[in-house]
């Protein structure tokens, strides 16, 4: 599953559906998505790359091969999943680069063009799949991201099951990371102060979904010697409804090597649909002396990780009202709208404990505002079937406690994906 951006409130879409870490299906085919980019960061109070403004224009090509299974010996299957990548620069000068869509050359330009490439065996043996190598991962203790040109990804191995009715079981360990602007197998991911370098990340979990009013996933996962994670998720939906809550619960172990952490997140989100109309309500709570922490761009199901914030500063609580509004039923299928404004308050980092990488990250009294507006079209049919354009505007404010730069973010994402089977 390709996103440009991130979902409004990954979990309540994460849940309904829960794919396969690899974010793919599983029949033998190809696929080839065209990603033309615009990002644009005007910054609002001084920022501490000292740059008034961030500006980047790409365009970018991500490939996939898949592999269908042998019918192998002893009833295991074999095949293999392949992807590719090339992004080229349009616009992106020395005094305007950092996006996040480009790498930088050692002069500090962005690169004028860049690529990656990975692959993976899998397994097969009936309901049970393994795979090894460079992939995308998509569960809610660890999540590459696919919020800019170049998706993340991680290599490691994953197993998949689903022999139990209306249960998805995921088991993982993964030791070497691909950053979003990069092209290199050896990067690490960074946190909000945690960071893969040096550690493999663990998981295992479950997702059940039986096709009723209710649904729900269960995760545990470790950065070694960092933090180990346990995740619960909880939804309900009946007719217009839909409740969504998600619950993580983050202590130190091992070595300890972000310092000692002890935190509850939660949030609850509710949405009511109307025909064309939808409004949803959430609300988010940070429990804890340091920051509700994540490595891998989309590894936050909570329901006001946004565009440009998470808030998830320690004691953080957060409001958010969304609105969206569908054009089919005004006769223009394919075009949506969506408006949200997130509030956060109560932020103290004043009691983060002393020697660990969260210390003096956020003072007492912060408090911070999001305002996210998206416009996309997808086309509905004819030669360009499912291409989509997206305009989003970002504003974000904040004082000085809780430490975020104060901008405005422009997005423009035009993409146009094509598939087939072998």
């Amino acid at each position: 599953m390709i996103r440009a951006t991130p979902g409004p409130g990954r979990a309540l879409l994460a849940t309904l559906v829960f794919c396969p870490a690899v974010g793919h299906a599983e029949e033998p085919g190809w696929s080839l998505l065209s990603r033309h980019y615009f990002l644009h960061s005007d910054f609002r109070s001084p920022s501490a790359s000292g740059q008034n403004y961030r500006q980047e224009w790409a365009q970018g090509f991500i490939g996939e091969v898949r592999s269908g299974f042998t019918d192998g010996v002893l009833g295991v299957g074999v095949g293999v999943d392949a992807h590719g990548f090339v992004g080229v620069k349009l616009d992106g000068g020395r005094g305007h680069a950092g996006t996040g869509l480009l790498p930088r050359d050692s002069d500090g330009r962005a690169a004028s063009d860049y690529a990656s490439a990975g692959g993976a065996l899998k397994l097969r043996l009936g309901s049970t799949r393994l795979r090894y190598g460079e992939m995308m991962v998509e569960t809610p203790v660890f999540d590459t991201g696919d919020k800019r040109l170049h998706p993340e990804y991680a290599t490691g191995w994953l197993i998949e099951n689903d022999d139990l009715p209306d249960w998805h079981l995921q088991a993982g360990r993964f030791g070497a990371f691909n950053n979003q602007d990069d092209s290199s197998r050896h990067d690490d991911f960074q946190g909000y102060g945690a960071s893969t370098h040096g550690h493999a990340i663990s998981l295992a979990g479950a997702t059940f979904v039986p096709g009723g009013a209710y649904g729900g996933a269960l995760y545990v996962g470790q950065l070694q010697d960092t933090w180990r994670q346990t995740y619960l998720n909880l939804n309900w939906t009946e007719g217009r409804w839909r409740l969504d809550g998600n619950l993580y619960r983050t202590r130190d172990t091992g070595n300890a090597s972000a310092g000692a952490i002890d935190t509850l997140a939660y949030s609850l989100l509710g949405k009511y649909h109307a025909g064309a109309q939808a409004v949803s309500l959430a609300y988010q709570k940070i429990d804890g002396d340091t920051p509700f922490d994540f490595v891998g761009g989309d590894s936050i199901y909570l329901a006001n990780s946004i565009k440009y914030a998470d808030f998830n500063g320690p004691g953080e609580r957060s409001w958010q009202l969304r609105y969206d509004l569908d054009f089919t039923f005004f006769g223009v299928p394919g075009l949506s709208v969506m408006g949200r404004y997130v509030s956060g308050r109560g932020i103290d980092g004043s009691h983060a404990p002393q020697g660990g990488v969260y210390a003096g990250q956020y003072g007492a009294g912060g408090k911070h505002w999001e305002r996210d507006i998206d416009l996309k079209y997808v086309v509905q049919a004819g030669a360009a079937k499912d291409l989509s354009v997206a305009l989003s505007h970002v504003s974000h404010r904040a004082n000085r406690a809780q430490a975020g730069d104060d901008i405005d973010r422009l997005y423009l994402i035009i993409e146009y994906p094509l598939t087939g089977r072998f």
